[in-house]
């Protein structure tokens, strides 16, 4: 059923190539230009001959031989033959034009060294390109021509053989043309086109089928009709028969097309399983060329699962996915951007429907979904402004973040005081920057469930922040940089909450929050100075083999910044904690405080669309050093001439913390490094880690009682003493590291190169949605990008994490490799998987196996275990014109119900 209907697709591709132009009795076979000869040092003569006919052209002509018969009515041309007769142009090694007749008649001729047909005619009409065939006939007069054993390409697709004849009415008859995308002289398979009529809206074809290896196949049709419109036209899209483990047989992907117009169009496309499941979708795609291009897709399915009479039979589950993808064109509107990316789904959509029908492992494992509109435009002064709507989906947990819009707008930092006219060096006030940047959203939280409830608006939060740094910079000392500066915040929230606390005997208490509409406004500011230089160290080796020199860069930074108490009661955005069910002697609520016996207090911020920088008095120091380390040494690979080259040993090796003197406890901050080592070209390592300098100790409760876990097990937290006095520096609370490595760099090198080059066209086209996932799918698949010229290639990426946080400790680790190998210039065997640390054992592996047939692709992607254990077989052409001709067969193993 796949062969007959890619045969009759294929049929209808071929015969649409060949329309017909009323003005161009060559246009049938007019593709890629082809070079033609250079006669001009050879020309022995070129004479021009009067065309009679009426018309108002004349015949030129020159070659290296030219003979006359004798009177002269006849031309021969021999050698580098040429004539030009208007728009036509000829090329062969030998040409007769008959001036009476006017018939122009052109060959080749055989070798008689190499006994091989040579010289052959070339020939071009108007402004299309050029083919070549073993012989023409052509009537200047009457415009008729035939052609014996055309050779020609259009559009990857080429014609050969057979005879083409145009007739006066500028109907086409052509007997025996091949058809194929094979590039060679001989091609491995073809469509016959036995005999048709061509004409300016329809074509007629008598029996047309399929040759593979010159053997004919019962793959055709006996006649055909097709007409030929000038613009796109729609029809039925012919669905795929299958079997799908748990859904039962289907006719998948049948329906609908559309062509609304030359920008627009869609496609209705449905399957049906006998089981009841059945799936929907619509697809569209847009262009305006140098403006803008995009696809919008909705897909809906109800999929039943278990056995009739079940409960998971017999309430099927629905699913839906909306898909929107817009580009604008970078010169449609300079200053202004516009883009879109919508990726909207069910929870168990990718699950249900097996990805889309693609068993894309990693799509059906896939955990969340992101979605953006945004408009932006930047002003001369750059300042710009953007507005967007983002959407975040968590489909393990059904929870929804959106924000409808998203407003900002900044203005790049200026000098207030310094004069455009200015003369001379900086005064030290014209050396202070002013910026401004302002946010504004509508965020929503919630469960995709409870979204389009009635009161699912209620949700959102509204509100606005605003942020001016003020700084200046200078350099004292020549090698000391110093800033100065400070920022002021403000943000607006048009909902607030008011807390209610319960308390209880024991000292213990619950809260209640109610969500309060109304504006409030609140602000907070902080100082800051910071300095920073650089130390330089170098050591020469004169005896330590190719290694010349070890040079050490080192970048120590120290800041102090101050910021104002803002959590106390009345300050800001803060409320006292009181309860509502005590009362003190005077009457008023009962404070209620901590252990330390310190009044609590809650931010009516919190949890809104905005909560601003509001922290206790902080007056902190600073502190951090980056350190960069390179080897110099011998190299023959040098292309600077000095035949040395530099490897970078650490790079970015960096240690921070503070040190804040207003703190209660915990002055000290824990201490982060994180860096990159470069050890050779193939292998790099990034690391980072955490210390804490701080001890632990048991928490306890307001009664002095150790809190415990479930298990039994006491709760830790950080105590105020020092490791120090324990006789320890500090204690490792994480650390990780992670490496990458492929065995043949130049394979990874190819790899990025094709996935830079699929970015880059889907940028440049607007793609459907289907042909997006695929994209995607592609991207991040390693047996994607089958080359024969590598004959090997084997990666791996590792990676570990270990943390102890308060007495608890956890480890993670990450294997995963790929690989191809050629077993002969035409075998090609892929696979990728690698090993779960957690369960102890391989995660879902994929192989692959691909046979080059020259103008064709046979490939098998076999899961071998797991869920998704299944296998396919696809044969097909290589060119893109004949993509849909393959034959293929899967057998998928999916399974939504264990």
């Amino acid at each position: 059923m796949k062969l007959l209907k890619g045969s009759i697709l294929l049929i209808s591709v071929i015969l649409l190539t060949h329309g017909v132009s009323k003005a161009n009795a060559f246009s049938r076979f007019s593709l890629q230009q082809i070079v033609q000869q250079d006669t001009s040092k050879k020309d022995t003569s070129k004479k021009v001959a009067k065309n009679n006919s009426g018309l108002d052209q004349k015949v030129e002509y020159k070659a290296d031989s030219v003979k006359f018969n004798k009177n002269k009515s006849v031309v021969y041309l021999y050698g580098n033959a040429r004539v030009l007769y208007g728009d036509f142009e000829l090329d062969a090694d030998y040409i007769r034009y008959d001036s009476d007749k006017k018939v122009i008649f052109a060959s080749g001729r055989t070798d008689p060294k190499t006994n091989k047909y040579v010289g052959k005619p070339i020939f071009k009409s108007g402004p299309e390109g050029s083919a070549i065939a073993d012989s023409i006939y052509y009537n200047s007069e009457t415009t008729r021509a035939k052609v014996f054993g055309v050779f020609s390409e259009q559009e990857g697709g080429f014609f050969s053989g057979g005879q083409s004849k145009k007739q006066i009415d500028d109907e086409l008859h052509i007997k025996n043309v091949m058809y194929s995308t094979c590039n060679l002289p001989h091609p491995h398979f073809g469509l016959m086109i036995s005999k048709g009529v061509v004409t300016e809206k329809q074509i007629i074809t008598g029996p047309v089928y399929m040759i593979i290896e010159d053997i004919p196949t019962p793959l055709g049709l006996p006649f055909a009709f097709f007409p030929k419109p000038n613009k796109r036209t729609s029809g039925i899209i012919l669905p795929s028969p299958g079997e799908d483990a748990t859904r039962g047989f289907f006719l998948q992907n049948g329906g609908y097309y559309l062509g609304l117009n030359d920008y627009w169009d869609a496609k209705f496309l449905g399957s049906i399983y006998t089981n009841g499941s059945y799936e929907t979708s619509v697809n569209s795609q847009y262009i305006k060329r140098y403006k803008y291009s995009g696809n919008i897709g909705i897909n809906y399915a109800s999929v039943k699962n278990g056995l009739e009479g079940t409960e998971a039979f017999d309430n099927p589950k629905k699913d839906f996915s909306i898909r929107w993808s817009h580009s604008q064109n970078a010169n449609a509107n300079p200053g202004t951007t516009f883009s879109a990316s919508v990726n909207i789904t069910s929870s168990s959509y990718y699950r249900n429907t097996a990805a889309n029908q693609s068993y894309d492992i990693r799509a059906i494992a896939n955990n969340t979904t992101n979605s953006s509109i945004s408009y932006s435009r930047t002003f001369s002064n750059n300042m710009n402004y953007s507005l967007s709507m983002t959407s975040n989906q968590t489909l393990s947990t059904r929870d929804v973040s959106i924000r409808l819009p998203e407003a900002t707008f900044n203005v790049p930092t200026f000098s207030p005081f310094d004069s455009k006219t200015r003369v001379g060096e900086q005064k030290w006030y014209q050396k202070i920057t002013v910026g401004y940047a302002l946010q504004g959203t509508n965020a929503i939280d919630t469960k995709d469930s409870l979204l389009f409830q009635n009161d699912g608006l209620k949700r959102l939060k509204s509100g606005f922040s605003h942020n001016i740094p003020i700084n200046m910079s200078f350099t004292a000392l020549k090698y000391l940089n110093f800033s100065l500066g400070g920022t002021y915040n403000e943000v607006w929230n048009f909902q607030t909450i008011r807390n209610r606390y319960t308390t209880f005997a024991d000292n213990t208490y619950t809260v209640r929050s109610d969500t309060v509409s109304g504006f409030k406004r609140a602000g907070s500011y902080n100082l800051s100075t910071s300095m920073s230089t650089k130390i330089y160290g170098l050591k020469v080796f004169k005896n330590l083999g190719n290694i010349k020199a070890l040079r050490h860069v080192m970048t120590p930074n120290v800041s102090f910044s101050y910021s104002p108490d803002f959590t106390k009661a009345g300050s800001g955005p803060f409320l006292a904690a009181v309860s509502e069910n005590e009362f003190e002697s005077d009457g008023s609520k009962k404070i209620i405080r901590d252990a330390n016996g310190v009044p609590l207090t809650y931010s009516i911020f919190q949890g809104m669309a905005y909560q601003g920088s509001f922290a206790p008095k902080t007056a902190s120091i600073g502190f951090g050093v980056d350190n960069t380390v390179e080897l110099k040494v011998k190299s023959s690979k040098d292309t600077t001439g000095t035949g040395e080259r530099k490897i970078p040993i650490i790079q970015g090796l960096s240690i921070n913390g503070s040190y804040n003197f207003l703190a209660t406890r915990n002055k000290l901050s824990t201490l982060g490094f994180s860096g990159r080592s470069q050890f050779t070209d193939k292998l790099g390592i990034n690391y980072n880690g955490t210390f804490d300098p701080y001890d632990l100790e048991v928490s306890r409760d307001l009664s002095n009682n150790v809190i415990r876990n479930a298990d039994g097990s006491a709760v830790y937290v950080r105590s105020n003493n020092y490791l120090l006095k324990r006789g320890r520096l500090a204690r490792l609370t994480s650390i990780g590291f992670s490496f990458d490595y492929s065995l043949n760099p130049e394979a990874l090198k190819k790899k990025n190169e094709a996935n830079d080059k699929l970015n880059e066209t889907a940028k440049q086209k607007g793609l459907s949605p289907l042909q997006s996932e695929q994209l995607a799918a592609i991207s991040r698949d390693p047996n994607a990008f089958v080359d024969f010229n590598i004959p090997w290639n084997f990666s791996f990426s590792y990676s570990f994490q270990y943390s102890n946080d308060l007495g608890i400790s956890r480890t993670s680790n990450t294997l995963n490799f790929n690989g191809d190998l050629n077993l002969t210039p035409k075998w090609k065997v892929t696979f990728n998987s690698g090993y779960d640390f957690q369960n102890n054992g391989l995660t879902p592996m994929n192989i692959g196996i691909y046979r080059d047939l020259h103008c064709w692709d046979m490939s098998v992607n076999w899961v071998p275990y797991g869920a998704y254990k299944s296998y396919s077989l696809t044969l097909k052409v290589k060119a893109s014109i004949l993509q849909d001709l393959k034959l293929s067969k899967r057998q998928g193993f999916y399974n939504t119900y264990q």
